[in-house]
């Protein structure tokens, strides 16, 4: 029908249509909404992610290749009563008020990800909070981030960590919240250790020139400098001014990586850094959190509270401590923790997988803890024990209160006593998973399942309920979701969620 210099292809309507589904069988594109609900700020963030299937033949794993903010919330100061327990009707019509902004219905959201860090893990909080998500049960992964893990997930929603992998650096990341200052040394991308204290901007709030909040913690810290604090008087500026720089004397400290003074000890909220890090070189210093946003000038209007005056302390002790190392921006400050999406990718386990009782299956929405078996030459059992119990610290997780998902990969002989060895130190690191006959879940990045839970069930554990899956690659992060074993092909298919940073 007509003449073109060059060669060239017409497609056919059914040509179309066959290639329009071979593109949807390798790719997935998803609404995601991420919450961050926190003891001073509450915030969400709508994104469309797109998944793609490996290229690696036969993968069945989706990876992230784009991501795209729709819409971010206004920062809004989380809701309190009169009894310092969060408003949830109020916070609730803040989240509705979102959607209706954002123009995205609810049923339109594919999968999301609710982070409640600090008041908002309250039990009485977080019971109400968590009928807020009810009817998304199971479509959002819920993570309560204890201090440890919100130190993690500021590292990395900062940026931090990508920043310290990019340049192959040593960085501390100093996120100074509302209610506590997260640290987290970060090396080469691996986060080393973290620490926290209570210490934040928003510890006190003034309202109309009188006091309207005041937290445990501020009490302390006026208390050390021989000031009174009460309720419904006010706080005099050259008072304000000395709590301020007692906080930023502390925080100066454990940016040091000092144990602290009698007092920072008395407000950590975590462990004191390890002794070792003592002498740790330090490339450079990132700063997360609301009151950072102070302190990088993008934000100037006070809130009542303690945040402005507390960037200025800081900012006037780092122009004067030649000794430290050059201030980097990670890029995110306040929105440090919230997470942008859920990432969903699909894998499949079997063949070599153990399950003890197939009608316990399904599990939804268990928290990944990536255990780092040290499993070159011989092992010792004692070893994989304290490796689990640092991956539970990490996580902030109590041995026994819920399912405990282990990731680790499988390297070297699977010989019966290195597999032993392994088994043995898992189980001695689980006492009350296994004596209260919580599911326990082994997820393996190697062929050695079966063979690992026989030996579990058969030599160490008789009653221990438990799930050895292999073939599966998991992170720190990740949330998985066992579903139902196929029963002609005997395999287990597992959906991973990954907590997705900016």
């Amino acid at each position: 029908m007509h003449d073109l210099e060059f060669e060239h292809l017409h497609v056919s309507p059914d040509d179309a249509a066959v290639n329009e589904v071979a593109w949807a069988a390798d790719n997935v594109e998803l609404t995601t909404v991420g919450i961050d609900i926190g003891s001073s700020t509450s915030h969400l963030m709508f994104a469309r992610v797109h998944l793609q299937r490996l290229s690696t033949a036969l993968s069945s794993r989706f990876v992230v290749v784009e991501r795209n903010i729709l819409w971010q919330s206004p920062i809004l100061l989380t809701p309190y009563r009169a009894d310092y327990t969060i408003d949830v009707d109020e916070l609730g019509g803040f989240i509705a008020g979102c959607y209706a902004y954002a123009g995205i219905e609810r049923e339109a959201v594919d999968s999301g990800a609710v982070i409640l860090t600090g008041e908002a893990l309250k039990r009485r909080n977080a019971r109400a909070i968590a009928e807020l998500f009810s009817e998304e049960a199971g479509k959002f992964v819920c993570a309560s981030a204890g201090h440890h893990m919100e130190c993690q997930m500021a590292a990395h929603g900062s940026g931090t960590v990508a920043l310290s992998r990019g340049h192959n650096a040593t960085l501390l990341n100093v996120d100074i919240g509302g209610g506590t200052t997260k640290f987290a040394l970060v090396e080469s991308g691996r986060i080393l250790a973290t620490c926290a204290i209570a210490v934040g901007g928003r510890l006190i709030v003034e309202e109309d020139g009188s006091l309207t909040r005041i937290e445990e913690p501020a009490c302390k810290i006026a208390a050390a400098l021989g000031l009174e604090l009460a309720p419904g008087t006010p706080l005099a500026p050259a008072g304000r001014r000395r709590i301020a720089a007692r906080m930023a004397r502390m925080i100066m400290g454990l940016m040091d990586l000092h144990q602290g003074g009698d007092l920072a000890r008395s407000l950590l909220v975590t462990e004191p850094w390890p002794a070792e890090l003592a002498n740790r070189s330090i490339d450079a210093i990132t700063f997360s959190g609301g009151v950072s946003e102070y302190l990088y000038k993008r934000e100037a209007r006070g809130f009542g509270d303690l945040g402005f005056d507390l960037a200025e302390e800081l900012r006037h002790v780092l122009a004067h401590r030649r000794d430290l190392p050059p201030v980097w921006d990670p890029g995110q400050g306040i929105r440090a923790t919230v997470i942008g999406a859920a990432q969903f990718s699909v894998q499949i386990s079997g063949n070599t997988i153990l399950i003890a009782d197939p009608g316990k299956l399904p599990l939804q929405n268990l928290p990944v803890l990536a255990c780092d078996f040290r499993l070159q030459g011989e092992i010792a059992p004692e070893a994989i024990s304290l490796a689990v119990r640092a991956a539970l610290a990490r996580a902030d997780f109590e041995e026994g209160e819920s399912p405990v998902a282990l990731a680790f990969p499988w390297r070297g002989d699977p010989s019966h006593e290195r597999l032993h060895a392994v088994a043995k130190g898992i189980c001695a690191a689980l006492p009350r998973t296994l004596r209260e006959k919580a599911p326990l879940v082994l997820l393996i990045d190697g062929d050695v399942g079966k063979s690992l839970g026989r030996i579990i069930l058969h030599e160490i554990a008789p009653a221990a309920d438990l799930i050895a899956l292999d073939a599966v690659q998991l992170k720190e992060f990740d949330y998985v979701d066992i579903g139902n074993v196929i029963e002609l092909t005997n395999v287990v298919p597992v959906i991973i969620k990954s907590l997705l940073f900016k």
